[in-house]
């Protein structure tokens, strides 16, 4: 579990090509500090799974499935990633409740830069439409932000300078690509609901 709180501004190294997945060696000193193989890593939102570590670097298997989902297919050696570390039990909750399960992808639509801030608009896909509301929570390639706009196809967030300097929302530019995870709690609460109003299931026939 993270919080869409990104930890440091990493580096893809390289990409090796495993046929059906890909190997990424990526490049983040502080996420790193005392990981391990097994470790989970967000890359951009993308929860991964830590194979070694090595002067700063680690790698990760990157299966199909992942590559299909999400951003992290268009990749190449030299691209800047978010990273994050999962989140310490009994820490504190700086953003809100993110599995690093990618829901779908977005792009950005338009930057309208203003004095303090900057507002970012971003496509959305359909099905994940009735998820995102005004004022709630939506993680973008692994930053945990808040929705200022809410639309059937689009949604907006404003940007403060330290999410500009210290994530790949600084420099984004109308096109690129981004990872979207929505609240899961949204998620439950559509299933449990739906569920409910079903009325009660037949049991299975013997």
């Amino acid at each position: 579990m993270f919080t869409g709180i990104v930890e440091e501004l990493g580096d893809l190294v390289a990409v090796e090509d495993l046929g059906d997945a890909s190997r990424f060696r990526l490049r983040g000193p502080v996420v790193t500090e005392g990981a391990k193989h097994g470790d989970s890593i967000a890359v951009n939102g993308v929860c991964l799974t830590v194979v070694d570590t090595a002067d700063g670097e680690f790698t990760a298997d990157v299966m199909a499935e992942t590559l299909k989902r999400s951003s992290l297919g268009a990749l190449q050696p030299g691209s800047r990633v978010n990273l994050e570390r999962p989140m310490a039990l009994g820490g504190r909750l700086g953003g809100h409740l993110v599995q690093g399960h990618v829901d779908g992808t977005g792009a950005v639509i338009s930057r309208t830069p203003a004095e303090h801030w900057e507002i970012v608009k971003v496509s959305l896909p359909a099905e994940l439409s009735r998820y995102v509301v005004e004022k709630g929570s939506i993680t973008v390639d692994g930053i945990s932000l808040t929705v200022v706009e809410a639309g059937p196809d689009f949604f907006s967030v404003s940007l403060i300078p330290t999410t500009l300097a210290l994530t790949t929302l600084g420099f984004k530019q109308p096109g690129d690509p981004v990872n979207l995870e929505v609240d899961v709690i949204a998620k439950y609460v559509e299933r449990l609901y739906g569920e409910r109003a079903g009325g009660p299931k037949e049991a299975p026939a013997e």
